[in-house]
């Protein structure tokens, strides 16, 4: 269901003056420049055929600003819980499912756009810092650059890929209403699958970095050795849309059934 303009203007007054809510948003452009700008200074590619990839290295703030959107999604909608005014906002609003599609198109519009300033700062960034670490035409890379194909997927689709983060905490905290338990079920959803993977055989491994949301997710951000890949970068994003959409479906069909 579309959200009336009615239910994103309310929500967009919530989300805006919620405490901490441009906080968070600029945390999480200030963390994806920072880390991936450290992560450039400290990669090196002293010979051709390095085995790195330049546009994951210099993205992999994505990795650690996701738990800030993580953060802002619950908030969007526990705080309401914690404090008793999601009975005032169904009240006016009685179409709960309206309610919640109108809080994910605005947190969405957001994060998108939090998402893209982090991005495009960190392939700035990496553009001034990964030449001279060695990694140069003569090294058989180019600067990475959005008018490259393989680099604008990988940074269009980490601006995606904070977005379906948001989604999916989103869901995951309409469900389960309480700010640390929803915190704590999307972080370990999120970082649980890769140490999980790293106990077990390499046949197993690959399974779960196959479905776990972020390693599946995060590998619309690989350019190079794509064939060794768990999934393509494409179908990995398409397993992290899977976990927002059943996230928010659950979510959905529990506000909709359970009282406020």
């Amino acid at each position: 269901m579309v959200p009336d303009e009615r239910a994103l203007h309310a929500e967009w007054i919530k989300l805006r003056t919620l405490p901490g809510t441009v906080w968070l948003l600029l945390g999480v452009v200030a963390l994806t420049v920072a880390v991936g700008s450290i992560a450039g200074a400290a990669a090196t590619c002293p010979a051709e055929g390095c085995g790195q990839d330049p546009a994951k290295t210099i993205l992999s703030g994505i990795v650690l600003s996701q738990a800030i959107v993580a953060i802002l999604a619950v908030l969007a909608i526990s705080g309401e819980y914690s404090t008793g005014m999601i009975r005032v906002t169904l009240t006016a609003m009685p179409r709960r499912i309206t309610v919640l599609t109108a809080k994910a198109a605005v947190l969405t519009g957001l994060v998108l756009a939090a998402g893209a300033a982090g991005v495009l700062a960190s392939m700035l960034a990496g553009r001034l810092i990964l030449p001279g670490r060695g990694f140069t035409p003569g090294h058989g890379y180019g600067a990475v650059s959005l008018a490259s194909g393989p680099d604008l997927r990988a940074a269009a689709g980490s601006v995606l890929y904070l977005a379906l983060i948001g989604l999916l905490a989103l869901g995951t905290a309409t469900a389960v209403r309480d700010s640390a338990a929803s915190i704590g079920v999307v972080l370990g959803l999120l970082y649980l699958f890769p140490v999980i993977a790293t106990a077990v055989s390499r046949d197993w491994a690959r399974h779960l970095q196959q479905i776990g949301p972020m390693s599946a997710g995060l590998d619309i951000q690989a350019t190079t050795g794509l064939r060794s890949l768990p999934l393509s970068p494409w179908a990995g994003l398409g397993v992290l849309a899977a976990w927002a959409a059943a996230a928010l479906l659950a979510g959905g069909l529990l506000l909709r059934w359970r009282d406020a």
